[in-house]
C-alpha cells in the first residue's frame, strides 16, 4: 500500500511535525514505521536504497540494527534486491515469507484477523487504496497505518491509547516473529537487515506500549 516517498511527500512529513507537535520520539517511530513500510511494499529503488544507506544508528540495540541495515544498502544493487525481494515474498507459489497477520496468527490467508483489522480501520476511517490488491493485514500495510495514526494521516492524530489497541490486536501477536523470519530467511542480504531493525523496533514499540496506561 505503501509508496516511495517523494521531496513533496518529505516536506508534508515535516509540516505534520510542526503542526501536530509530535514529539521527537514519535516522529522516529513514524518514521521508523514509514521506512519498514515502503521497504516492504515493493522492491527499494536506487534512491530509496541511496537514503537507507545514508542511515545512521546510535548505540542502542535498534541503532546497532538500524547501521547494519544502511551497511547492507551500500552494498546491494536495485536489480539484486529485485531478486531478492521476489525469492523472499512472492517466488514460484509462494516466497520465503507470508507476512500477513492472517498467516501467522491461524495458519491460513485472509482469516478472523483480516476481518478484524478491517473493523478497526473502519472505526479508525483508513481506507484501502483502490489500486491495491494484498489483503490488508500485510506487514507494509500495517507499518503505513501505524505511521499513519502517529501522524494525523486519517484526518487527525489517533491518541497513544488508541495506537496501543491497535498495535496488541494487529502486530505485537506475530509481527516480531515475522520480521525474525526474514532475517535468517535463504535469500535474505538486504532485507536480514530489514528483519533486524523490525524486530528490535517492535520490541521497543511493545515496551512503549506496555507503559501506556
Amino acid at each position: 500500500m505503501r509508496r516511495e516517498q517523494s521531496k513533496a511527500e518529505a516536506a508534508g512529513q515535516a509540516v505534520d511535525r510542526a503542526v501536530l507537535g509530535l514529539l521527537p520520539e514519535d516522529a522516529m517511530r513514524a518514521d521508523l514505521y514509514d521506512l519498514l513500510a515502503a521497504l516492504l511494499v515493493r522492491p527499494p529503488a536506487a534512491g530509496l536504497l541511496a537514503g537507507v544507506a545514508a542511515l545512521e544508528g546510535d548505540g542502542t540495540p535498534l541503532g546497532k540494527a538500524v547501521n547494519m541495515l544502511a551497511r547492507l544498502a551500500g552494498s546491494v544493487s536495485e536489480r539484486s534486491v529485485e531478486r531478492e525481494f521476489s525469492a523472499m515474498f512472492i517466488g514460484l507459489g509462494r516466497g520465503e515469507v507470508l507476512p500477513y497477520a492472517s498467516y501467522y496468527m491461524t495458519g491460513f490467508l485472509n482469516e478472523h484477523p483480516l476481518a478484524r483489522l478491517r473493523a478497526d480501520m473502519a472505526d479508525l476511517r483508513i481506507a484501502r487504496s483502490g489500486d491495491v490488491s494484498e489483503p490488508e493485514d500485510n506487514l507494509a500495510a500495517l507499518c503505513e497505518m501505524m505511521a499513519g495514526m502517529i501522524r494525523g494521516r486519517f484526518g487527525m492524530a489517533v491518541p497513544l491509547e488508541r495506537q496501543k489497541e491497535f498495535f496488541n490486536t494487529h502486530m505485537a501477536p506475530w509481527a516480531a516473529h515475522c520480521f525474525a523470519d526474514m532475517e535468517k530467511a535463504e535469500a535474505a542480504v538486504l532485507y536480514a537487515g530489514v528483519g533486524r531493525v523490525g524486530r528490535e523496533f517492535m520490541e521497543v514499540e511493545a515496551e512503549t506500549m506496555r507503559m501506556v496506561k
